[in-house]
């Protein structure tokens, strides 16, 4: 379903996400501005889907109890990425061919 969508699409989305939990929450618009620390303008800016900074954003979904969120948003590799590599064992990286003299 995300996938499908364009970047401006999903950033509208997201907005009216957040507008919708915070509504439910019985908050205001300046109210959530004035927990989150930021201005009643990136909350505006948030809930019209325009971009804001990642800092913003955080500082929002913290005020409003979906931090957790982003566990599913970005999980914890199971293996690392180095540990990977190794598992797969030494790829090619280039070929080389013997000049002819």
């Amino acid at each position: 379903m995300w996938t499908e969508l364009s970047d401006p699409a999903i950033l509208q989305k997201m907005g009216r996400r957040i507008r919708d939990y915070r509504m439910r929450m019985e908050m205001t618009q300046s109210e959530l501005a004035e927990k989150s620390g930021v201005s009643m303008g990136t909350i505006v800016r948030v809930e019209q889907g325009n971009p804001i900074s990642t800092l913003l954003l955080i500082s929002i979904l913290r005020t409003m109890g979906l931090l957790e969120n982003l566990e599913v948003l970005l999980p914890e590799l199971s293996i690392s990425p180095l540990q990977m590599r190794k598992l797969q064992g030494k790829k090619v990286q280039r070929i080389r061919h013997k000049k002819e003299e």
